[in-house]
């Protein structure tokens, strides 16, 4: 790392402020030139401890850029993860007020309950699936609290902006037909979605998109979380990552998951 304390503590307070005055700060990267991911995930970690200070509790966690072709995108070699925190979840069928957000996304992924505890260092697909109370379809809702494109040199944000800014989650929706993976047939690598905004198709994508099976990310997960003391509690949800580029949305719109035989699963920006 080479933020100090203070500077980290900065950095959270101007998160927060962004978020508070819907107005996106200046892309860290350039502000500190010489952050790490390390610092990047230092930033996010003081800013959901403001959360949880102000009465914010966790819920679960997120992962995210877990395709290849993301990673390479961003000059990663892994993906990257946040917190999700109670006041994020939604149901399904939900009218979400889209003026609490500042640049709006919205992606498909499956959601994983946890029924027992998950910890590293060496958690295995099978760990995961063991400890899975069910699956379940989501949406995933993204936001920028950071400038996407600086307005001065036009540089677009690098990874270690995305990861400081809670790797973009800001909100979710858990829907569809739940199911258990120690009971189903179902192969999770093949389940699908076609995303619908007001009616129309805009992405498609099979589960197989994340790291080959959304599991691992649950996995890779854990592992991850073990360098800094974290363990995966019983009741957590993680989204385990999305198998579709992600679709820009504002208000008035709607979005549709349609899953197939695993149900839907939506939600409108009002």
């Amino acid at each position: 790392m080479s933020l100090d304390a203070a500077t980290l503590q900065r950095a959270a307070e101007r998160l927060e402020e962004a978020a508070r005055t819907r107005t996106p700060c200046r892309q860290f990267s350039l502000d500190y030139p010489d952050m790490t991911i390390e610092d990047s995930y230092a930033i996010q970690h003081a800013w959901m401890q403001h959360k949880q200070a102000q009465g914010r509790t966790v819920k679960g966690h997120k992962i995210g850029l877990t395709s290849k072709a993301m990673q390479r995108a961003v000059q990663i070699a892994e993906p990257d993860f946040g917190v999700l925190l109670d006041d994020m979840f939604h149901r399904d069928g939900a009218v979400i007020p889209a003026d609490r957000f500042l640049q709006l996304k919205i992606e498909a992924e499956l959601a994983f309950v946890l029924a027992r505890p998950l910890s590293g260092p060496d958690c295995t697909l099978f760990d995961v699936l063991d400890a899975t109370a069910y699956v379940t379809p989501a949406l995933e809702i993204l936001d920028a609290r950071i400038q996407r494109v600086d307005p001065e040199t036009k540089r677009t944000r690098t990874v270690l902006d995305t990861i400081a800014d809670n790797a973009a989650n800001a909100a979710l929706v858990l829907g569809g037909r739940p199911f258990r993976p120690a009971t189903s047939d179902a192969d999770m690598r093949r389940i699908g979605a076609i995303v619908s905004r007001n009616g129309e198709v805009e992405e498609t994508g099979l589960a197989a998109g994340v790291l080959n099976h959304p599991g691992y990310g649950v996995a890779w997960l854990a592992n991850r979380l073990h360098r800094h003391g974290v363990v995966l509690q019983a009741g957590e949800v993680v989204l385990a990552g999305s198998f579709i580029r992600p679709i820009d949305v504002a208000k008035g719109d709607t979005v549709v998951a349609d899953y197939g035989e695993f149900g839907t699963v939506s939600c409108h920006f009002g």
